[in-house]
């Protein structure tokens, strides 16, 4: 009897394993992304949150209608910027910049990083990929 419960709590704890691991494969997705298309975007820093596991940059950017949209940029983590040149001051609320994104494929408006054109004409990507700038740790769509 003693063998029969520890093979189905075994059992029951590998279940368990695996379906956190699922949870965990999940985050880092990036198939929400279409990495096929890439949009420049003029707009105003709002916030540059410096924060893990991802960075983010939310712009606000003027639509047609004479107001502003917020749009949403995951960035890669804090540690992998660092070792780029970034830091937690490298944008500022109130920058003007033109941003590069993939798009989220549901229309919503934010993307993936690929690269920011500073005030004073820098350009901060997030590593090198295929001989242009664009996200580190991301699989190239072809």
């Amino acid at each position: 009897m003693k063998r029969a419960s520890r093979s189905g709590l075994a059992a029951a704890l590998t279940v368990a394993a695996l379906a956190l691991a699922q949870g965990a494969l999940a985050h880092h997705s990036f198939a929400m992304f279409d990495q096929t298309k890439e949009i420049p975007l003029k707009g105003v820093v709002r916030e540059f949150q410096w924060t893990n596991p991802h960075a983010f940059i939310h712009l606000e950017v003027p639509n047609e209608s004479g107001g502003t949209d917020l749009w949403a940029v995951e960035l890669n983590s804090p540690n992998n910027l660092k070792r780029q040149g970034w830091s937690r001051t490298s944008l500022k609320p109130g920058d003007k910049v033109t941003l590069v994104l993939n798009p989220l494929k549901d229309g919503s408006k934010g993307g993936l990083f690929v690269s920011v054109t500073l005030p004073d004409g820098t350009v901060l990507g997030d590593a090198t990929r295929a001989g242009r700038t664009g996200p580190i740790n991301v699989p190239t769509v072809r």
